[in-house]
């Protein structure tokens, strides 16, 4: 059983949620469940499992004990009732949207999601039928007049990837409330140390494992979790979830597995028929990247904010995206939402465009220039050419991913050789 989220702190749980010594071995750590099947009892017991009408283990596509300690850990974390682990972050997110969504349907989304995401929405979803409406989502009024009966759910980030724009949630979540549709948060950026989007009325959470809950760029996963407060019966938007299911003989998910019934359709159809599975060598690492993420948050933050503030005042840097500056105009929100620190990417503008940025980045000397963010490592990208590459010019601006930005992901090296380096390479720009 997990550890009781309400007697212990964010620091403890890190560790124990979710986890207890091996019964057999008395093993310390989780181990690593390295296997494909599991075996039955009795003929009647393997029914009982495939009717899902008695828990357990059957094929790790499905389900593994690894797994299972790793998705109770960030349920627990992020204040949630469930969690379903899964192969990647897009993976996370298709497996959000598959019980929500029929053919025909749309889903509003921020205009300001990490560039892959935009394009997984833009164009692989097209292929299930499904639409997407982007929204400047600063404004939570536009959210609100785009609303139309076949939109199934909001999709943001709690901090965009890459500009680190923080959104009012409070409010978009009350709109979704009133439209009887959910609210997804991406938790990535800030993890759930940072923020918890739950507390603020989200319904799903989202997370790319492979960032900051890893936290050491070894490993890919994804995850999804639910608060386990929707009504799913409210409205018949969403019949996966409120009638009954032909392949499981007419079970009604919502109605049989009440406040789990979302993660439960998840594993049971969604996870059973994509089979995005999550390794449990990979589900091992983050479970153990896991139990420092209070440490290295706090670390990433106190060094991104240094380092933030050395790059505004850098005669050739013309901006710097930063929710913690005081000179943001989302710094206001970062103080009501994330008082422990609003993460360690960001982006910033340099005055001579496309070409200085690539001399910036073939200078660099400490930061890594690598597609990812979340590592203990400082990494650096220039998003129009790379992550963003695929978007339009529109769309790259819309982003935040101009051809002047140079997006960073501030590890946990001492700040001053960061600052160093990033002042040493600004000289050949």
């Amino acid at each position: 059983m997990a550890t009781p989220k309400n007697n212990y702190k964010f620091e403890t749980r890190t560790i124990h949620a979710g986890a207890a010594p091996d019964p057999s071995t008395g093993a310390r750590n989780t181990p690593i469940y390295q296997t494909t099947a599991y075996t039955f009892d009795s003929t009647d017991h393997a029914a009982s499992l495939f009717n899902l009408q008695n828990f357990g283990f059957i094929y790790s596509r499905l389900g593994n004990p690894t797994v299972s300690v790793l998705e109770e850990r960030v349920a627990n974390l992020e204040n949630g009732r469930a969690a379903v682990a899964c192969a990647s972050g897009h993976s996370a997110q298709l497996l959000a949207l598959h019980p929500l969504m029929e053919p025909g349907d749309r889903i509003i989304a921020s205009q300001n999601l990490y560039g892959g995401s935009i394009t997984q929405f833009n164009h692989a979803f097209k292929k299930f039928g499904w639409g997407v409406d982007f929204v400047d989502a600063t404004n939570v009024k536009n959210i609100s007049k785009l609303i139309k009966p076949n939109h199934k759910c909001i999709f943001i980030e709690s901090l965009s990837n890459p500009s680190g724009i923080i959104l009012d949630i409070e409010k978009i979540a009350r709109i979704a409330n009133n439209a009887k549709i959910p609210l997804i948060v991406d938790n990535t950026m800030a993890s759930p140390y940072l923020f918890k989007p739950f507390n603020w009325g989200a319904d799903i959470i989202t997370h790319s494992l492979t960032k900051f809950i890893g936290g050491h760029g070894n490993s890919m996963g994804g995850i999804v979790v639910e608060n386990g407060k929707f009504d799913w019966f409210a409205s018949d938007k969403y019949p996966s979830m409120s009638k009954p299911t032909e392949s499981y003989h007419g079970l009604i998910f919502a109605e049989t597995f009440g406040d789990f019934g979302y993660s439960m359709k998840i594993r049971a159809d969604s996870l059973r028929d994509i089979g995005s599975a999550l390794s449990p060598s990979n589900a091992f690492y983050f479970i153990n990247g896991l139990e420092t993420l209070h440490l290295r948050m706090e670390r990433h933050c106190s060094n991104a904010l240094k380092v933030s503030k050395f790059l505004e005042k850098h005669k050739k840097v013309s901006w710097v995206s930063y929710a913690g500056l005081e000179s943001s105009k989302y710094n206001k929100l970062a103080k009501k939402f994330m008082k422990k620190g609003v993460g360690p990417v960001f982006t910033f503008g340099l005055k001579n465009g496309y070409e200085a940025g690539k001399k910036l980045i073939n200078n660099i000397k400490i930061f890594s220039h690598v597609a990812n963010v979340g590592d203990t490592r400082s990494l650096i990208l220039h998003p129009a050419s790379t992550t963003h590459n695929q978007l339009s010019d529109s769309q790259k601006n819309k982003a935040g991913a101009g051809p002047e930005v140079i997006r960073l992901s501030i590890g946990i090296e001492h700040h001053q050789d960061l600052i160093k380096d990033l002042r040493t390479a600004l000289s050949f720009v």
